[in-house]
């Protein structure tokens, strides 16, 4: 009975929080499409998410699934951190993605006009929507037991690092000095975190 009520609670709480995500993804990106400023500048492309989307179906396809039970862990105080976590990094998330606003994009890119975000969220973290997402990836995880999800959790880390490499170097071309002092001054995704050496420079 208990897990019964725990296989729907897990549900209840992955569909809410990931749906509402999309939802509030797909009405700002159309929003942007029809009203946000035209693209001054690109890094980079959309090839990290290719081919991590690509990475999961060949993973899912040539691993067994006996290598993720081995992985897999069934622990009520995990599942409870993982919904807190979940609950928590959503929104954290969409405060971030409603702060962004029309600034926001899926590539790397600087539009005509473009302003540096430094409020809110972007007090803590200066990719506070990286931090959130992984924050999400985190909890799914912990509510699943590891397992498969552990090796989306790890792949999401490697995508967004090779995005805030190219992020990272188009804020520092398009803001200069603006965003180096930006950059001393805020951490790059855990609140918090500060490096003691490398602080003027790319510390990504």
């Amino acid at each position: 009975m208990l897990m019964t009520q725990w296989f729907w609670m897990r549900w209840s709480i992955l569909g809410f929080c990931w749906g509402l995500f999309c939802l509030v993804w797909l009405i700002g990106a159309l929003y942007n499409f029809l009203r946000a400023p035209a693209v001054q500048k690109q890094a980079g492309s959309l090839y990290p998410w290719v081919i991590g989307i690509a990475v999961v179906i060949i993973g899912e396809w040539l691993i067994p699934q006996s290598f993720w039970v081995r992985l897999t862990f069934d622990a009520l105080w995990l599942r409870i951190i993982g919904s807190i976590s979940l609950v928590l990094a959503t929104a954290f998330t969409l405060w971030a993605r409603v702060v962004l606003g029309q600034m926001w994009s899926s590539a790397p890119i600087a539009r005509m006009g473009h302003q540096l975000r430094t409020d809110g969220p972007y007090r803590l973290s200066r990719h506070p929507i990286y931090t959130g997402v992984l924050g999400m990836l985190l909890g799914t995880m912990l509510m699943s037991g590891l397992g498969f999800y552990a090796g989306l959790f790890l792949l999401g880390i490697v995508i967004f690092e090779i995005k805030l490499h190219q992020e990272e170097r188009l804020l520092r071309e398009t803001f200069g000095e603006e965003y180096l002092r930006y950059q001393r001054r805020v951490p790059q995704l855990l609140p918090g975190l500060r490096w003691k050496k490398g602080e003027e420079g790319n510390h990504d």
